[in-house]
């Protein structure tokens, strides 16, 4: 394990995350908040402790391997998300305690969206916009792991998309040459960025207001600037444009950069995830739509955009709300919380199990029902028309059984800590899916859950943002040898 070279990467990080405070002192000074001392003071506080880790290691060079990757990875995420407590812990105008912060820091940064605040709308512009910009960058840290590093490292069947990924990076070591993926995924990412904030300007939105909301958007995180959310604008037209940039921003970025590069739509199209991911959220917004017009829950039209919305809000675990979903009639939040589980395609900002898990796992039930009927036949498991093998097949089975393991295990400690079933079933079903809003008393905030409940929680969502294993392989004892 190469502990200087990772300590080097870190301190980097953590200076280049302490510049990301500036645009929130700009926004501070433009809108005259107040709020330029605690984020300048948060920003000397992580650019000294990045230099004070960076400056003893910085001459030391080494190539990084697999071993070397988990951990740089784990760390970085955990790292960032205590930094982006800072602003929050050191501001007197919102009186956050130092478990809170951290709370709502990881829940940005992993794009959760779950959030310990109330009263959004009067807290300063200043906080509100770091909020926002915290989701958009974990959102592009999001998209690198899961479409240049993730492969890679073989995590739980994402070895799958290594040989698509859009740059050289195919071989077992972490080498510069992922800068070449991460500069064609940044560029898509920006893109999608700024075009959504301009649609979301002409249809009615402010400026502040347009780039916040595109920020959580693309990054499919669910914090918003008001607390009613996108609920707040009543606004069909800005329902609308969110519907299709959740729904973009839930497939697999690859497949954006393949049809950039080809100019086709046919590269969607031809694409056996996306396919089955697509009939998934039709056939789901259908049920739904059916059931709250037929319960005279909304009238025609209203329950058509309402319903497309929170059913594309809560499949792409992005968690934003026209509507309180929670108290829809019959099925109707049991069945939208499930999908969750499902979330969107490998290789996107979404969380969840990934569409391409739950699509192989599909396959291979089928294959296992065929072949009681053909004992002697031999059925090879496809995705498209490509075979799938069996050494991915199993990773995807391990990855589903410590993902729900995890999620039984971390619901008992919630349960045990006095919260009610519905609470700490959807709690942890929001956490480690990376959704956000959950039912019962967590249906709007989680700030009045207990300590043990909400450090478990941050477990829960850098544990499902990691994809479990990159995790949970760091408490093995196998790792640590040499």
């Amino acid at each position: 394990m190469h502990y200087q070279a990772i300590a080097r990467i870190l301190g980097v990080l953590l200076m280049l995350f302490s510049l990301t405070l500036l645009p929130s002192i700009v926004v501070s000074v433009i809108y005259a908040d107040g709020q330029v001392v605690p984020f300048r003071n948060a920003m000397v506080l992580l650019f000294a402790s990045g230099l004070l880790i960076w400056f003893p290691t910085r001459n030391y060079r080494a190539e990084l391997r697999v071993r070397d990757g988990f951990l740089i990875t784990v760390l970085f995420w955990v790292l960032l998300g205590i930094s982006g407590a800072a602003p929050f812990y050191f501001n007197a105008a919102i009186d956050m305690s130092f478990t809170d912060s951290v709370f709502e820091s990881i829940s940005g940064l992993t794009t959760t969206g779950a959030t310990v605040l109330t009263n959004i709308d009067e807290l300063p512009e200043s906080v509100r916009w770091y909020r926002q910009q915290l989701q958009w960058f974990g959102g592009m840290g999001i998209i690198v792991l899961a479409v240049a590093i993730l492969p890679m490292l073989g995590v739980g069947g994402m070895q799958l998309y290594r040989a698509e990924t859009p740059g050289p990076v195919k071989d077992n070591k972490l080498t510069p040459r992922i800068t070449e993926t991460a500069k064609a995924l940044w560029y898509i990412y920006l893109t999608m960025t700024v075009v959504c904030a301009v649609a979301y300007y002409f249809a009615g939105m402010n400026v502040f207001d347009a780039i916040g909301h595109s920020f959580s958007t693309i990054a499919i995180g669910g914090f918003s600037t008001h607390d009613a959310s996108i609920g707040y604008f009543d606004n069909p037209a800005i329902e609308l444009i969110c519907i299709f940039f959740m729904f973009a921003s839930s497939i697999n970025f690859a497949l954006h950069f393949f049809a950039w590069r080809e100019r086709s739509v046919r590269i969607y199209l031809r694409d056996a995830e996306f396919l089955f991911y697509f009939k998934l959220l039709l056939a789901v917004s259908l049920i739904t739509i059916a059931i709250l017009i037929w319960t005279d829950t909304y009238s025609f039209g209203k329950g058509v955009v309402h319903g497309l919305f929170q059913v594309v809000s809560i499949a792409t675990t992005t968690g934003f709300g026209v509507a309180d979903f929670a108290h829809w009639p019959l099925i109707l939040p049991f069945l939208l919380f499930v999908v969750a589980f499902i979330g969107g395609c490998a290789g996107s900002t979404a969380g969840g199990m990934k569409v391409m898990r739950v699509l192989l796992v599909y396959k291979q039930g089928a294959r296992e029902i065929r072949r009681l009927v053909h004992p002697s036949a031999v059925f090879r498991v496809k995705l498209g028309k490509r075979p799938v093998s069996d050494r991915i097949l199993e990773a995807v089975w391990g990855f589903i059984a410590v993902y729900m393991l995890s999620f039984i295990v971390m619901q008992m400690i919630l349960l045990a800590t006095g919260l009610d079933l519905v609470t700490a079933w959807s709690a942890v079903g929001a956490a480690i899916n990376n959704l956000g809003p959950g039912l019962g008393d967590v249906a709007f905030h989680y700030g009045d859950i207990n300590a043990v409940a909400k450090w478990t929680l941050c477990f829960g969502m850098l544990l499902g943002r990691l994809e479990v294993f990159t995790l949970l392989i760091l408490f093995t004892p196998a790792f640590w040898r040499r």
